[in-house]
């Protein structure tokens, strides 16, 4: 007779307790979308059937019964790809469609002057100017008599007389030659450049002297270039050059830089007519040094509405804590005694001097560690250590300043430059001076805007009233899409002081 077989200790019947119960086959599954559901069941297993096999049958259960994945997400794309569009125009990171339509409907210019109506409306109009289909009227002209023609030319200024003359021939034989003997006179040379002035569109290997009054041919057409001072560069052959009481009208830029009123006329020459009349405005900028300074200057050159505008920026590094000799050693040529950045005629009348020296006294000392001030006694200041290197100006030298007397407008400020031929302190603060100017319309150098820069006109010139509430220089920098100066606007001279050199506040 067999023996019972032994009971389980307690520890084994307490693991076959706590055992976790595996999933059941019994259960029901889900099928994927495409394929029908199924009712899935599983026989009763016997209990001699070993783990392996049943482990195996869940196994394969499983894997046939579990639901189909769902459509895989895109992997994104590598830092700094390009988002591509797909073929249907659908991006791929946003879901929307580009329309092409809008796209080219918003390359369609509406009422501009760029549309093709109106440049086709401007050539027209510029052909029936050119094409005059009215009758001649030389037969009315000879109708009345040549004493009241020659009256009527009594009335009018020498250039008016001449341009009546210069009308037809039946005009000029009725006039005479006295109208362009007038002309001849030296008192009336003005008169003689306004008349042949109106010329200038059909004179483009030529230039018009206004020293002499006579177009002279140009020696170097198309390859006009603007060059320092010092160097001879004549862009036509005159006479008059050198003789005593004939200066060449000119204005200031920089010491050693100047801006013939030549090269004025070139580049509006060129907007006007064509550009084989004179060059392209671009040509005009320039970026130089100093020689006898660490001032840098750069010159650009803008046309609006026909006339020229000037932006001139200079820059020097500038140390903390100057005295007044240093800021004087600083600021003003020790050629001439006028600053080294670009200014007009009434600098010295006014508050421009003071608005830089202000400047220069805004600007915070270098540096320091504890250890280099531990070297000059045993006082610290903590703000040597970490100095701001945003520089705030007053309320004084902060705002822009408009020259009341003529079209210029100026900036000063301060900026944070690296300088490179400094081994120690990499960088530094450098006062900046920017000067905006209108140089007029080319068209005679004894123009309001031209003669009121080079302080040479007739009439008092009011450039509040001129210019109005619209600064040159947001109208300069506007056009290259850059931040326009938010400064507010205020009067060089607000005391309306003209002392000149008589008056020691400008050195």
């Amino acid at each position: 007779m067999d023996s019972p077989p032994p009971k389980p200790s307690l520890r084994t019947r307490l693991g076959l307790a706590l055992r976790t119960k595996s999933r059941s086959a019994t259960k029901l599954a889900k099928a994927p979308p495409s394929e029908p559901f199924k009712k899935v069941t599983s026989s009763t297993t016997t209990k001699s059937t070993s783990a392996s096999t049943s482990s195996a049958l869940s196994t394969s259960t499983s894997s046939t019964l579990s639901p189909a994945s769902p459509n895989p997400k895109p992997r994104p794309l590598a830092h700094g790809a390009i988002y591509r569009p797909t073929e249907d125009n659908t991006n791929t990171q946003t879901g929307e469609r580009r329309d092409d339509t809008d796209l080219l409907h918003g390359l369609m210019h509406r009422e501009s002057d760029s549309s093709l109506d109106s440049a086709y409306e401007r050539l027209k109009r510029k052909r029936e100017e050119e094409v005059d289909d009215r009758p001649p009227g030389e037969g009315d002209v000879e109708k009345l008599p040549a004493d009241l023609w020659i009256a009527i030319a009594d009335f009018l200024s020498p250039c008016d007389a001449a341009n009546l003359a210069y009308a037809s021939k039946t005009l000029a034989s009725r006039l005479g030659t006295g109208a362009w003997q007038e002309l001849n006179r030296p008192e009336n040379l003005r008169e003689k450049i306004k008349f042949l002035g109106g010329m200038d569109g059909k004179m483009p290997g030529h230039l018009l002297c206004f020293l002499c009054g006579i177009y002279h041919v140009r020696t170097q057409a198309g390859k006009e270039r603007l060059k320092a001072t010092s160097v001879i560069n004549p862009l036509y052959i005159c006479g008059s050059v050198g003789k005593p009481g004939y200066k060449p009208p000119r204005t200031r830029l920089t010491p050693g830089h100047t801006l013939p009123f030549t090269f004025v006329q070139l580049v509006l020459r060129a907007r006007k007519y064509g550009t084989s009349y004179g060059i392209d405005v671009n040509e005009l900028g320039r970026r130089y040094k100093d020689p006898y300074s660490e001032w840098t200057h750069q010159t650009r050159y803008y046309i609006r509405k026909g006339h020229l505008l000037l932006r001139v920026t200079s820059r020097s590094f500038a140390s903390p804590g100057l005295p007044p000799s240093g800021q004087r050693h600083l600021l003003y040529s020790r050629e001439d005694y006028t600053p080294y950045f670009s200014v007009c005629a009434h600098w010295r009348d006014g508050e421009l001097m003071d608005v830089c020296k202000c400047a220069l006294g805004h600007i915070p000392k270098h540096r320091e560690t504890i250890a280099q001030q531990m070297k000059r006694g045993p006082q610290i200041q903590g703000a040597l250590r970490n100095p701001n290197p945003i520089v705030s100006l007053c309320s004084f030298c902060r705002p822009m300043r408009r020259c009341p007397e003529c079209p210029s407008e100026y900036l000063v400020e301060l900026k944070l430059a690296e300088d490179k031929n400094d081994p120690l302190v990499k960088f530094k603060q450098a006062i900046t001076v920017t000067r905006w100017c209108d140089l007029g319309d080319g068209s005679s150098p004894i123009g309001p805007e031209w003669a009121a820069i080079n302080g040479e006109g007739e009439t008092a010139y009011d450039s509040f009233a001129n210019m109005g509430r619209r600064a040159i220089s947001g109208i300069f920098e506007s056009q290259s899409g850059v931040t326009i100066p938010g400064q507010r606007m205020l009067s060089l001279n607000p005391k309306n002081e003209k002392l000149g050199e008589e008056g020691h506040g400008w050195y």
